[in-house]
């Protein structure tokens, strides 16, 4: 009754996230985010940790099966392609490229949706005890390397980027522009990433506890 119940029901996460993309991507963000580099943060975020999740979460509700890529390399290899993509279209000379050069920017944002929804998928389809482990480790390995690129940004003395491409959102000067982008991207990997880090461990210690119980019963 509960399959065909949710079998029956709106696929609400794949609408939402479709809406969220399309209002990211379609709005006045993209122009907005190649001259400001707070607004590129939000962008990027918005794909990578807010419209990919959602997405992630319709599909796999949808019935779609990726047991064939659930493999710990295939796990692996989209965690370290999203460290890659992260850090590299944050390079100076390759977002000073995307943000220039439109086809760059599609590149760009096409990319963070694909390694955003790589390891969303691919985490949701891990159901074993060491599956869950090891995505564990690749969302707090995100949580991580997303941080540091954050705290770089905020602690640099000087700009990292152009001073066109962080021309700023909300009045603020070119650095400061840069520094809050670097605090969105540190504070929104810390609830996104550090929470789906802790979901999965309290996944992991009730596993273990039903596994004790159950070991526990015929002794009794």
């Amino acid at each position: 009754m509960q399959t065909e119940s949710a079998e029956s029901s709106p696929n609400w996460p794949l609408y939402l996230g479709l809406l969220v993309l399309a209002a990211l991507w379609l709005g006045p963000l993209p122009a907005m985010s190649r001259t400001a580099f707070s607004l590129h943060m939000i962008l990027h975020l918005g794909v990578v940790a807010l419209a990919a999740p959602l997405l992630a979460i319709g599909m796999a509700r949808a019935g779609l099966c990726l047991d064939r890529y659930s493999s710990a390399t295939w796990l692996s290899l989209a965690f370290i392609a999203e460290l890659l993509v992260v850090w590299g279209w944050h390079l100076p000379a390759l977002h000073e490229a995307a943000a220039l050069h439109a086809p760059l920017f599609v590149l760009q944002q096409a990319s963070f949706l694909a390694v955003g929804l790589a390891i969303w998928l691919l985490g949701f389809a891990r159901r074993s005890q060491q599956g869950l482990v090891l995505t564990l480790c690749g969302f707090f390995l995100t949580f991580a390397h997303m941080t540091m690129l954050g705290v770089v940004l905020i602690m640099a003395p000087q700009l990292i980027y152009p001073p066109e491409l962080c021309l700023g959102a909300f009045g603020l000067q070119a650095l400061d522009d840069q520094r809050l982008g670097g605090m969105l991207m540190a504070g929104w990997s810390a609830v996104v990433y550090l929470g789906a880090t802790l979901a999965l461990a309290g996944r992991l210690l009730r596993d273990d506890e039903s596994l004790l119980g159950d070991e526990a019963g015929p002794a009794r």
